[in-house]
This record gives structure tokens, C-alpha cells and sequence, in this order.
């Protein structure tokens, strides 16, 4: 428990140090976009690049030990102070103040900066995003200069993507919001059974609604008493006598509470926790669980499925895939568990454009009980991203070489993560490749593709007999950018035929390779690898979030790389460079 209760301090004191970053950066950016001087526009960046490096808490401490810290003076450290007593600081209320939200919003937008957010405001008149997608389908916005078509099109189509996904969070954001409500709830109504449902317990990558059901034989008082609570505000048109439907008002996501009488609330929460399909599919008694669910009050969800003669069935495989028949078999998988993972791969560090050293990024790791770490920055091309050069590369092993020696057991793993070219060919020739123990192989430019180029430029890589890994398959950014359409069946296939692992992102915006093509993977007998790509070490947490992807495609720990111990991976590494001719 102890060491349990450290993981969410220091997690706790990532996210709120991410919320003072957030304010500074956001100031910037307005800063720009107001076109007000460079040298004070270049002091907040670098404050937010300072900032990143602190591990402590900064809302605890003083003036002077803000001043302390490289590259915050004294008005940071004196805006630091001012949001921990405020939540913000003067400064940015006064230029959020002068910017209309739908020119905030704006800045959100994938591929355009703050200067050019400028320009489509004040030269175009456009003050939302709404009107902004207007003026591209009037052809408006190529007219201006330093636009043209291809940039109009890439701003059209990130809005319409943006417009897509108004209202919906990824399940890192989710999760807490939907414990904080649920522990809200049941303050409320001590007295009531509460449960989450819906996207959030069946984990999915991207949540739509907020779903909890209430076991209470007084509905009318229970509506009551949620209407209490400030975080959530009621539709009261669209609610119902058994149903609250409304807001969550801290995350704007829709929110809707079922009530159920309390012989009712196993039936309601299952019910309200599997996909349609798995609730309609026919098995072999000829019925569907939900034909089941409503033959009888049950007293439990394993109770339900052991009406249907079925082993129980976690809610993340409720799908409606191939789970009843394995569940009717006995067959389901024991899936993967965060404390099965051994190691952590695909993690970078101060050598590219991660926030701290290989010493710290190691010495954190292996604290937190893992066996080793795969270090794997980026390779020369992502210049963008401080990408090694081939001097870099020999600097950074020997680094490796002198820790190893001095971290003993613990192992660091020498890795990059190694562009796949525009040919599908790695970056760095073949007697730099030679030197790494393992090598991640991802796509990070030219991502406008077909499904046809996109596949053959990942088969190619996959076919390089130094990759090891294929990283992040699709390049996908969640509610931000689809990624390039790929055919993963070749893919997979190209994977299983060269030995290739394929990792699966647990960074919260990446999630990629999607849960719905694990099965196939292991299928084909592809292991799986669930990798943070950490640029920072509060980047470790993640893992839980690819745990959870692998689990959702039925992932088991044999299947998983990084379950296998340091000695394991060594021995796999080695072994597989020795067969490179």
C-alpha cells in the first residue's frame, strides 16, 4: 500500500504542475497571436520548458524557491504564486479577456499557429470556428497569404473532425470525472447502491456519455438529491421518472443516471455496461443475453451469465466479438494485469526532446519496481523533435554502457526510435542500425497517404531486419487527427511473417494499435508490447492505459513482450540480431 500511495502522490503532483504549464502556455500563444513583444512571447516558453523539469509540487512553494528554479525569474515565480492563490493570473485574464473563445478555440487547431490564427481573425473577420469552416468552403481562406488550398483543406478538414467530436473525452480524461461523480453521488445518497456503466466501464478509448446506475425504490427523492450536486446540471426535458439525463458540468460531457429498484440493479448495470451486439447475439441455447437478463431478477452480473451457462464475461470484452462462445467454452483469456509488465520500452530523454536525463528517466523506472528500461529517442531526420545524430547515438550508448555498470541489475536497453522514410527505409545507415539492442520503427512525416502508401511504406519498414517494433501503427491523435487509413490485416500479416512485435501506445491520445485488432494480431501469433512513448517520467503512468487497450482485444501477459523479465529480452534481443545477415 505504501509504495501505492507514493505512485499517486507524485502523479497528483504531475497533474497539477501540468495546470500551472497549461496557463503559461496558453499565455503565449495569446501573447503571439496579439503580435506582442517576441523577447516576452520567448520568456513564457521558455518558463514552460523550465517548468516541465520540476518533479516537486509547485504550488507549495515560496517566491524565492520558485526564483530558484532555471529559467523562472522573478514575474513567473510571482505568476506561479498568484495562481496557486487564484487559479490564474492577471496577465492572461486580461488577454483572454480581449480574445473572443471562438479565436482560443481556433488555436486549438492542428497545423496552424498563433500568427495565422491572427490573420484569419482580423484579415477575415472569422470569430469562431463555425465561421472559420464557412470561409474555407467559400474558398475564402486560400485567397490569403501564406494559406493556399492545401492549407485551406487541412483546416477545413480538422474542423469538421473537431465538429465531430464536440462533447466526447478520452478515457484519461473520463475515468477521474466519472469517479469523482460517482463519489459524489453516493454522498449524497449514502443509502443507495451506485455503479458506473456505460463507455467508461466498458473502456472504451473515447467517451461519449457518463453513465452511472442508481439502485433506489424512491426515484423522485434520488432526482432530488442529485440536483444538489454542482458538478451536474439536468435536461430536464429529456430526463425521465427513471432516468436523470443531463451535463457534468466540470467537463461538459452528457451524463445520464439510470434508476433501478433494488432487485433490478444487476439487471440495469449489466444492461447498461455491454455494447448492442453482445447484448443481441444469438448463442447456442438460441437466445440472447438480453432474452436472459429479462427471464429473471438476478442477483449479480456473474449471476446473469451463469443463467446463461457462461463463464462471467469482464466488462471491457463485452463487445460483442467472439467472447460468448470462448465465455460458453470456458475459454476467455486471463488477461493482462498492469503488474504482470516487467519493463517499460519506447521512451525518450533529454538526448531528444524528452524533459529529463537517461539517468533520471532509468533511476524512476526503476523505482517504480520495474526491471528495465528501453530508451529509444529520436532519430536523426525528426530534427523538429532534436533527433540523434550519429555522434549522439555512440554519446548516449556509452552513457548506457557507464550506467548499466552502476545501476546493476536494473538494464537499460539501447534503442531509438527510427523514422520509417518517406521509401518505407529506417533512418541512419546500416553500421548505426547494427548498434541498437532493439529499434522502434514509426511514421512521423508526410501523413496525408493513401490506405495503399501508407501500407506498403509500413510493410517495407516491417521487412528491415533491424526493426524490432513497429511503433504507433496508424500515427493517430484521438479527438485531435484521424490517422492515415492503413490495411491492417497486411500489416499484421507483414508483422507475423518478419518476428516484428507491434506496440500498442498508451499514451492517451495515441492508443494505437486500437483494441479492435488485437485479436487478430495474436491470431496470427503477434506479441504485443504496451509502450508510454514517455518523454517525461510522469509519461510511466500511461501503461495503464495500454493495459487497458490490451485487455479490451483480450491480451494475455504470454502474449505481451515487456511481461518477459530483463534476462528474457536480452536473450531475445541478441538472438534475433544474430540472424540478421
Amino acid at each position: 500500500m505504501g509504495s501505492f500511495s507514493i505512485f499517486v502522490t507524485i502523479r497528483d503532483i504531475a497533474l497539477e504542475n501540468k495546470k500551472i504549464i497549461k496557463l503559461f502556455k496558453l499565455a503565449a500563444e495569446l501573447m503571439e497571436l496579439h503580435d506582442e513583444n517576441p523577447f516576452k512571447v520567448r520568456s513564457y516558453a521558455n518558463a514552460v520548458a523550465a517548468l516541465e523539469l520540476v518533479e516537486e509540487p509547485l504550488e507549495v512553494k515560496s517566491q524565492a524557491e520558485l526564483e530558484g528554479i532555471g529559467g523562472v525569474g522573478k514575474s513567473i515565480a510571482a505568476r506561479i504564486i498568484e495562481i496557486n492563490e487564484t487559479g490564474s493570473f492577471t496577465e492572461l485574464d486580461q488577454l483572454v479577456s480581449v480574445t473572443p473563445p471562438g479565436v482560443v478555440e481556433m488555436l486549438r487547431i492542428k497545423g496552424i499557429g498563433p500568427k495565422k490564427v491572427r490573420t484569419l481573425w482580423k484579415e477575415l473577420g472569422t470569430e469562431t470556428v463555425e465561421e472559420l469552416l464557412d470561409a474555407c468552403e467559400q474558398d475564402k481562406v486560400s485567397k490569403l497569404k501564406g494559406f493556399g488550398a492545401k492549407t485551406q483543406e487541412n483546416i477545413r478538414q480538422a474542423l469538421l473532425f473537431t465538429q465531430q467530436n464536440r462533447g466526447k473525452l478520452l478515457y484519461a480524461e473520463a475515468e477521474p470525472a466519472a469517479l469523482e461523480l460517482l463519489e459524489r453521488v453516493q454522498q449524497v445518497l449514502p443509502q443507495a447502491r451506485a455503479a458506473l456503466a456505460g463507455d467508461v466501464r466498458r473502456r472504451l478509448e473515447i467517451v461519449e456519455k457518463l453513465e452511472l446506475v442508481v439502485a433506489t425504490d424512491a426515484p423522485t427523492d434520488a432526482e432530488a438529491a442529485l440536483n444538489q450536486l454542482d458538478v451536474l446540471q439536468q435536461d430536464e426535458l429529456n430526463s425521465g421518472p427513471m432516468v436523470w439525463r443531463g451535463k457534468h458540468t466540470l467537463s461538459g460531457i452528457a451524463t445520464e443516471i439510470r434508476f433501478a429498484g433494488t432487485e433490478d440493479f444487476a439487471n440495469e448495470l449489466f444492461v447498461r455496461s455491454a455494447a448492442v451486439e453482445h447484448l443481441g447475439k444469438v448463442f447456442a441455447a438460441g437466445k440472447s443475453m438480453l432474452a436472459v437478463v429479462r427471464e429473471a431478477r438476478h442477483t449479480s452480473e456473474e449471476d446473469i451469465y451463469a443463467s446463461a451457462g457462461m463463464a462471467y464475461v469482464e466488462p471491457e470484452l463485452r463487445e460483442g466479438t467472439n467472447e460468448l462462445q470462448l465465455a460458453m467454452e470456458n475459454k476467455l483469456p486471463k488477461l493482462l494485469e498492469l503488474s504482470d509488465l516487467k519493463g517499460i520500452l519506447h521512451n525518450h530523454s533529454t538526448y531528444s526532446d524528452g524533459a529529463h536525463t537517461l539517468e533520471q528517466m532509468a533511476t524512476y523506472c526503476r523505482d517504480m519496481g520495474y526491471q528495465y528500461l528501453g530508451i529509444s529517442d529520436h532519430s536523426k531526420t525528426a530534427a523538429y523533435a532534436g533527433g540523434l545524430r550519429e555522434g549522439d547515438v555512440l554519446r548516449q550508448q556509452k552513457e548506457i554502457d557507464e550506467l548499466n555498470r552502476k545501476l546493476a541489475p536494473f538494464k537499460i536497453f539501447k534503442g531509438i526510435e527510427s523514422d520509417i522514410l518517406g521509401d518505407g527505409s529506417l533512418d541512419y545507415d546500416e553500421d548505426i542500425l547494427a548498434t541498437f539492442d532493439f529499434i522502434v520503427a514509426s511514421i512521423h512525416s508526410n501523413l496525408g497517404m493513401d490506405e495503399q502508401k501508407a501500407t506498403a511504406r509500413l510493410i517495407t519498414a516491417i521487412e528491415n531486419p533491424y526493426t524490432t517494433m513497429l511503433g504507433h501503427p496508424t500515427g493517430r491523435l484521438l479527438l485531435r487527427r484521424e490517422g492515415y487509413p492503413i490495411n491492417h490485416k497486411l500489416v499484421i500479416d507483414a508483422c507475423a511473417a518478419n518476428n516484428v512485435i507491434i506496440e500498442i501506445n498508451s499514451n492517451p491520445w495515441r492508443l494505437d494499435l486500437d483494441w479492435r485488432w488485437v485479436h487478430y494480431a495474436l491470431q496470427q501469433g503477434v506479441m504485443l508490447s504496451i509502450n508510454p512513448d514517455a518523454h517525461h517520467t510522469s509519461g510511466y503512468d500511461d501503461m495503464k492505459y495500454g493495459v487497458l487497450v490490451g485487455r479490451k482485444g483480450g491480451l494475455t501477459k504470454e502474449m505481451t513482450f515487456n511481461a518477459k523479465s530483463a534476462e528474457e529480452v536480452e536473450k531475445y534481443f541478441r538472438e534475433r540480431k544474430e540472424k540478421i545477415k
